[in-house]
């Protein structure tokens, strides 16, 4: 598990990524989600922690959605995320004979 200050750097670089893939400045982003800059800059370098509902507004602003997933799924969930040709090749879900999913 992760710590809540590496938590906030994780979610701090995603944001980054997903608004410099856009295009986006930070100012851009905060003005989309209802917050200021500066408030934006410090959730972005990861120096500040946020609110449920202010994180749902800037993934917004930068086309991604906040999800909560059951940690038994994580596994599965970065198995379908691993980039194409990664060493482990294997699917995440193998379905059984009675039509039952297991990770």
């Amino acid at each position: 598990m992760t710590s809540g200050s590496e938590a906030l750097h994780e979610i701090g670089r995603l944001l980054k990524r997903s608004r410099k893939t856009l295009g986006l400045t930070q100012e851009q982003v905060a003005d989309m989600a209802g917050i200021s800059r500066p408030r934006y800059r410090e959730i972005e370098a990861g120096a500040s922690a946020a609110r449920t509902t202010t994180l749902i507004n800037i993934g917004r602003a930068l086309g991604l959605e906040l999800m909560l997933i059951p940690q038994v799924v994580v596994p599965a969930v970065e198995a379908l995320l691993q980039p194409v040709g990664a060493e482990d090749d294997l699917p995440a879900f193998v379905a059984s004979p009675d039509g039952e999913g297991n990770v």
